[in-house]
């Protein structure tokens, strides 16, 4: 911890630090703020890839991180991220030079990852998941919004810290800051599709871009084929795939408040996929379910 404030040009005083950053409990005891901050910290952050689109395909790495300060996992998630995020060479329509397209918008990437940090709700010992699917990141932090956030305000970034000290750590070390940009940047790119609210966990879905499949020619023709019609989904499609994939029993019913659209909305995104080939229903509308179709 000393080692990090001193890298952002802040000298802690061995004498206050501890009453500073609120390290102690009333009982003179170290508290969980103090663990996060230790050198010593013995809490993990993962992230498993897998080689498909749900948990049910082959895991294919598991990457630890932490065990130490959370404020150097931080940052060794959001390099991480920048392994992940390939940059794909799009040839398509090229005249003379060619595009260099990200697969996800790493902007978005590290504020679903501060944001999972810190408003993680630490206190009952479970740290947020990182999943790495063929199709998407999934960045889960425990907990739900603060008690005076409203969902309204949780979109336009009016910011309502879980985690009160952390958060005045994060801003005083120029991570966060209190214009609370985080949440409109990833709303602005991905829709507010891309947060998916449950009772104990928030998850910020951030898809990918792929812009061709290996193998396949990148001629205009082909290219725009397989990049507008085939690869490129908005987030609200690729969590209605994502949902059926892991419960092909879902109803529309459950999408719309799952995503929190409309009936109207759900059923025109259903409509899209169909006709696209994405999915299929199998059987009636009041007893079948929904088939998934990859396209490989």
């Amino acid at each position: 911890m000393f080692g990090y404030y001193g890298s952002k040009g802040i000298v802690l005083k061995e004498e206050t630090f501890e009453e500073n950053l609120g390290l102690r409990t009333e009982e003179g005891e170290y508290n969980l703020m103090a663990q996060l901050l230790s050198d010593n910290s013995h809490i993990p952050v993962r992230v498993s890839i897998f080689t498909g689109t749900s948990k049910g395909s082959d895991l294919f790495s598991v990457r630890e991180f932490g065990n130490d300060c959370i404020l150097y996992t931080l940052d060794e998630l959001i390099r991480y991220g920048d392994v992940l995020n390939i940059i794909q060479a799009d040839e398509r329509n090229r005249v003379v030079e060619r595009k260099e397209v990200q697969l996800f918008d790493d902007k978005s990437f590290r504020e679903a990852i501060i944001n999972a940090i810190l408003h993680n709700l630490w206190v009952e010992c479970n740290e947020p998941i990182i999943t790495v699917f063929s199709n998407r990141i999934e960045i889960l932090s425990r907990g739900t919004l603060a008690p005076k956030q409203t969902l309204e305000g949780f979109y336009r970034g009016r910011s309502i810290p879980v985690n009160r000290k952390l958060s005045e750590i994060f801003i005083q070390l120029h991570i966060s800051e209190k214009s609370g940009r985080g949440v409109p940047k990833i709303v602005e790119t991905y829709g507010r599709s891309a947060f998916t609210f449950e009772e104990n966990a928030i998850t910020v879905t951030i898809p990918f871009n792929w812009i061709n499949k290996i193998g396949n020619k990148v001629g205009d023709k082909v290219g725009d084929k397989v990049g507008n019609k085939n690869m490129t989904l908005n987030a609200t499609r690729q969590r209605i795939l994502s949902e059926m994939r892991n419960n092909p029993n879902v109803t529309k019913a459950n999408l719309q408040k799952l995503l929190k659209l409309s009936s109207t909305a759900i059923d025109n995104n259903i409509a899209f996929l169909r006709k696209n080939g994405h999915i299929d229903r199998i059987g009636s509308n009041k007893t079948g379910y929904w088939k998934v179709i990859d396209k490989n």
